[in-house]
């Protein structure tokens, strides 16, 4: 079986730590993208193949690179802070993420790295990730003598 799965270079003990320490209770001071786990996407299988639907609310498509490089997909970009400098007043709440992000997967040997197609519409993208021929399920028949 193959699955599709997050491309992590860092070790199993890292991530455990990661996991662990990384959340301190307090809102971060800068509101930089995680890039550890934005854009947050979905991954469906098929008989012929993938689909990966990554939120990319806020972007356009010349904001957003997707690479396939030793096996691994990599969706990357910025998005760019819509905060001005004010010389009065002060915002009193900020959540919106803003900065340079990159998430990576490892891809099945199944896939065709030739034959990936993207589209982004709506702050979505979408990329159809289509299995080799020889890796789709054939039936055999029985013949009986």
């Amino acid at each position: 079986m193959y699955a599709l799965t997050a491309y992590r270079p860092t070790n199993a003990l890292s991530r455990r730590l990661d996991d662990l320490l990384g959340d301190s209770g307090f809102e971060s001071s800068n509101r930089a993208i995680s890039a550890t786990n934005w854009p947050k996407v979905d991954i469906a299988e098929s008989e012929n193949g993938y689909k990966i639907s990554a939120d990319l609310p806020g972007l356009d498509k010349k904001d957003v690179t997707v690479t396939v490089e030793d096996g691994v997909l990599t969706i990357e970009g910025e998005k760019q802070s819509e905060h001005e400098k004010k010389e009065k007043g002060r915002y009193y709440h900020l959540e919106r993420s803003y900065g340079k992000f990159s998430r990576s997967f490892s891809l099945p040997e199944n896939v065709d790295a030739e034959k990936i197609n993207a589209k982004f519409a709506h702050g979505v993208l979408e990329l159809e990730l289509t299995k080799r021929p020889e890796a789709k399920p054939k039936a055999i028949e029985v013949k009986v003598d």
